[in-house]
C-alpha cells in the first residue's frame, strides 16, 4: 500500500474545545493504516465569517496513512459525526471541525473535497500551526507556508499552554 503524509486542521469552539482537539488527535491516530507524526500546539482565534460566536481553538496533526484522501475525508467526517457536530448553517459554531489541508503534493477538487484547502493560506488559524510542525512547507500552487503567513499578520492569535509535542521519534 502506497503511504502518503497529510496536514489535517482542527478546530473547535462548542464545549470543551481542548479536550475536543485532544480526543480527535487521539481518533485520528487510531485509523487504519494511519500513524500521528505531529502535533501543533494550540491556539485560540476569533471565528471567520459568522461572527457571533465563541472564539476557536485550533491545532495542526500531521500523519502519514495509507488512507486514500477520500477515505481520510470520510473518517475525519466521522470522528466529527461521533464529537456531536452539528452543521446548522455555514460557518456554524461546532464541536469539532476537521479538515484535510494538504496530502502529499496532490491538487484535487471533487464534490466535498478541495486539496489543497482552498482558505487555508488566508487563515493564520490554520498556517501557524502548520508553521511550527512543517517549517518549509509548501502549498501547490500558493508557494510557501511561511510566505502565506506574511498576508496572514494583522490575524490575532494566542498561542495556548504546551500540548505541541514530537511523536515516534520524527523530526518536525
Amino acid at each position: 500500500m502506497t503511504q502518503g503524509i497529510a496536514y489535517i486542521g482542527l478546530g473547535s469552539n462548542l464545549g470543551e474545545s481542548c479536550d475536543q482537539l485532544h480526543l480527535a488527535m487521539d481518533a485520528i491516530e487510531r485509523l487504519p493504516g494511519t500513524r500521528l507524526l505531529a502535533r501543533s500546539a494550540l491556539y485560540r482565534s476569533a471565528p471567520v465569517g459568522y461572527l457571533d460566536q465563541p472564539d476557536f481553538v485550533n491545532a495542526v496533526a500531521k500523519i502519514v496513512t495509507t488512507l486514500t484522501p477520500q477515505a481520510l475525508l470520510a473518517s475525519l467526517l466521522q470522528i466529527e459525526h461521533q464529537h456531536g457536530r452539528e452543521r446548522t448553517f455555514l460557518n456554524a459554531p461546532r464541536t469539532l471541525d476537521l479538515d484535510v489541508l494538504l496530502y502529499d503534493d496532490l491538487r484535487m477538487h471533487e464534490h466535498g473535497l478541495t486539496i489543497p484547502h482552498p482558505q487555508m493560506h488566508r487563515r493564520a488559524f490554520v498556517l501557524q500551526p502548520l508553521l511550527e510542525i512543517a517549517p518549509d512547507c509548501v502549498i501547490p500552487d500558493i508557494g510557501s507556508a511561511q510566505q502565506a503567513m506574511q498576508g496572514c499578520l494583522a490575524q490575532t492569535l494566542e498561542k495556548l499552554p504546551e500540548y505541541g509535542k514530537q511523536l515516534s521519534g520524527m523530526a518536525l
